[in-house]
């Protein structure tokens, strides 16, 4: 009656359909559109965007970008702390151009390949799961010095009057971070990469989420003030975003509508870990460190 894909989302709704409680009581009213999310629109995947050049020579793609996340006009605008959030290629050979950055700061999150970031008078191996925060004032080069794409994620963030930025690039190796001892949300076992603690501002955080084979997150939601982005970076992802279910492809990315009303959950049917890239922030009112 039902092929191996439409069964397990029949499952999944099944399972869904009998919570009565989450973080935020979830609505037992049926899909109605216009009155809840239109959750495409919060849904993007860097394979979508054009291409433009940055640093002198990163190719960079937009996976979300700035929008009203509480009406976004156009799909993936829904960033309101960040300025921008990109997948990011520096090809065989090439380097970017020394660059200094100005009232905003950025974070490298590596994919695959191989490089040096140099800054400061530091220099830094890039390779796969390395994170580098990069803060403002510090003029800084990236090499491709493999033989294959150097492919990273990049998160540029503003910088509010008042902030101390850091002094020096902070970079850390995610292959060498313990997993927390306790999950959260039922199945979420993460790794801290950064947080306010190492230079972020405020609240925002950083996390690598990995959820084992047939597990689920628990299904809640984020209110005003609240930007929570989810990417996948390995596994077969399904994405419950409000009243619907979604495949989340590698590459995909989404941020949780701020309507108090709209949950989501990441769930893992497959034989094998799926693997995510978490950030948030949320609304505060001082910015001093």
């Amino acid at each position: 009656m039902f092929g191996g894909t439409n069964k397990v989302f029949f499952v999944m709704f099944f399972l869904l359909s009998t919570l009565s409680i989450a973080q935020n009581q979830l609505d037992s009213k049926p899909y109605i559109p216009g009155v809840d999310a239109d959750i495409d629109m919060y849904i993007q995947n860097w394979e979508e965007s054009m291409p433009r050049h940055s640093h002198g020579s990163l190719i960079e793609r937009d996976i979300l970008t700035r929008g009203d996340p509480r009406n976004p006009l156009r799909k993936g605008a829904v960033l309101m702390y960040f300025s921008r959030y990109s997948h990011a290629t520096l090809d065989v050979g090439y380097s970017t151009t020394p660059t200094t950055l100005s009232r905003e700061q950025e974070v490298f999150y590596i994919l695959s390949g191989n490089g040096v970031l140099k800054g400061g008078g530091k220099v830094f191996d890039l390779y796969k799961g390395i994170a580098a925060l990069v803060p403002e004032n510090i003029e800084f080069t990236m090499t491709n010095t493999g033989d294959k794409s150097l492919t990273m994620l990049l998160i540029c963030e503003p910088l509010p009057d008042g902030f101390r930025s850091n002094k020096e690039i902070l970079v850390k190796d995610e292959n060498t971070i313990p997993y927390t001892s306790s999950n959260a949300h039922w199945s979420m076992i993460f790794k801290d990469i950064f947080s306010h603690h190492d230079g972020m501002v405020d609240s925002s955080v950083i996390l690598i989420v990995t959820f084992v084979p047939m597990t689920m997150g628990h299904p809640h939601s984020h209110g005003e003030g609240f930007q929570e982005i989810w990417t996948t970076l390995e596994g077969d992802v399904n994405l419950l975003l409000g009243k619907q279910l979604r495949k989340q492809p590698v590459g995909t990315a989404y941020l949780v509508p701020p309507d108090g009303k709209t949950p989501h959950a990441q769930i893992n049917t497959s034989d094998k870990p799926i693997k995510m890239f978490h950030f948030r922030r949320t609304k505060i009112e001082t910015f001093v460190r």
